[in-house]
């Protein structure tokens, strides 16, 4: 029998959320099925109207928790927007960066990026042991170009 992505993506974020000594809720289950079944980002209202599908009892607050809970354990990527706002995706292997555009909101991945000489030169400078880093472009996507 094959288990499907989905699934075991739920299966995955539930056992992390265990190995960390947090219950896996009702809630949080309906939180972790509508993260893993998401194919892009998603904010924290978003989760919230696609889990209350399934678990009409969920509140919001309990969404918030659990994805800063998530974004801790590094199972999913928190996407600063303009104005403090945040969007989520589920983390996939590799190292992975993000463009926003400033209009619509749209959150592209792209990956590479050669920072290392950067890198290595804030941390001669600071004395800092890098560990990673996130970088996130914002503008404006073709799209939104097109609309003016």
């Amino acid at each position: 029998m094959e288990v499907s992505p989905v699934k075991s993506s739920v299966a995955e974020l539930a056992e992390q959320l265990s190995a960390h000594g947090y219950k896996l809720t009702r809630q949080r289950r309906a939180v972790l099925s509508v993260i893993a079944a998401s194919e892009g980002h998603l904010n924290p209202a978003e989760v919230y109207e696609k889990a209350k599908a399934n678990c009409p009892e969920i509140g919001l607050t309990t969404v918030y928790r659990t994805l800063d809970i998530l974004a801790r354990l590094g199972a999913i990527r928190r996407v600063h927007l303009e104005g403090g706002c945040h969007s989520y995706a589920l983390a996939s292997g590799g190292h992975r960066h993000h463009l926003v555009c400033t209009d619509c909101g749209n959150v592209v991945e792209f990956e590479g990026c050669d920072l290392s000489a950067l890198l290595q030169a804030v941390a001669s400078q600071t004395g800092f042991e890098i560990k990673e880093h996130w970088l996130q472009l914002f503008g404006k996507c073709p799209a939104c170009q097109k609309a003016k």
